[in-house]
């Protein structure tokens, strides 16, 4: 593990739950890959004379202590697996006084054609250094709540509606959304979901979110990426429940190009309620039980 990104939390990060919200987690993890591929030997100046890209095809992350505006933190990332095409990639954030633990991404990655997104073999040069690097993967970044299955046939629009899967956030991809090329960058996927979640509390419960003293944090995603949306184009969110438990939920979200009907990213994701004031997770009661039970959907996944 090496150091890759240092940073502090900024009060524009925080949603209103207030804490880092998950995107500008994606966000700061994204901004440190380029540090970890420079260390494996191939520098952002090659990578723009090559006109390649490294890029996430799944994404496994574990967010496990809040980040508050103000909050100095460090990331560390290292290598899991390495194969001609493919790198699985290890970054955790910690607190950089305390040492605490805030999140672990587990990013299979691929390098492709910066323009056109075709998928490239990695460099002889590049394998080799990963593979002197390998380490294992910690057991707090390991899967708790979900099962990282092999993903399921990319859905289509049609599917969705067969499942009854609810429409929960919708709009073109913005430019503040893109990279320097018009593509969509990747804290912009999960960005859509974090988004959706107002009306989904108010499509499965009937509640306005802004006006309670409970709020809402994820424990643990799954996104897989299936295509890269360019700006302009317009995506749409469909979700519905995976698991009821004791005190988390696991939803299932698909996120599609709406002029091709295909999708273009699924996620999984188990959250929780808790408390403002105590930061406390709440139990799911009866009457929010039953409530829920409605948009169960058995055998949703990525």
């Amino acid at each position: 593990m090496i150091e890759i990104g240092l940073g502090s939390v900024q009060s524009w990060e925080c949603d209103v739950m207030g804490h880092m919200n998950v995107q500008f987690y994606v966000a700061r993890m994204s901004d440190s890959l380029p540090s970890l591929l420079l260390a494996l030997g191939l520098g952002p100046r090659e990578c723009r004379a090559l006109d390649v890209a490294l890029t996430p095809v799944d994404h496994h992350i574990r967010f496990l202590k809040e980040l508050r505006p103000g909050e100095p933190f460090t990331v560390s990332g290292g290598v899991l697996e390495v194969e001609s095409d493919r790198l699985l990639l290890f970054q955790e954030m910690r607190n950089t006084l305390t040492g605490a633990i805030a999140a672990s991404f587990v990013t299979e990655a691929v390098l492709v054609d910066a323009e056109r997104r075709r998928r490239l073999p990695l460099p002889d040069a590049l394998r080799a250094k990963a593979a002197s690097l390998i380490e294992e993967l910690p057991d707090h970044a390991k899967p708790r709540g979900l099962a990282l299955d092999p993903p399921r046939p990319r859905p289509r629009w049609e599917e969705a509606d067969r499942l009854g899967l609810l429409l929960t956030q919708q709009g073109a991809v913005a430019p503040a959304e893109c990279d320097e090329r018009g593509f969509m960058l990747a804290r912009a996927f999960i960005g859509r979901v974090a988004d959706s979640v107002p009306n989904m509390v108010a499509k499965t419960r009937g509640v306005d979110r802004s006006a309670g003293e409970a709020g809402g944090a994820a424990l643990e995603y799954r996104l897989v990426y299936h295509a890269t949306p360019r700006r302009g184009d317009v995506l749409a969110l469909r979700a519905g429940i995976k698991v009821i438990g004791a005190k988390a939920l696991t939803w299932g979200h698909w996120l599609f190009d709406r002029e091709t009907g295909e999708a273009v990213a699924t996620t999984e994701a188990v959250v929780v309620s808790f408390d403002l004031a105590t930061r406390k997770s709440i139990g799911i009661g009866a009457a929010m039980r039953r409530s829920l039970g409605r948009f169960l959907v058995p055998g949703l996944s990525v």
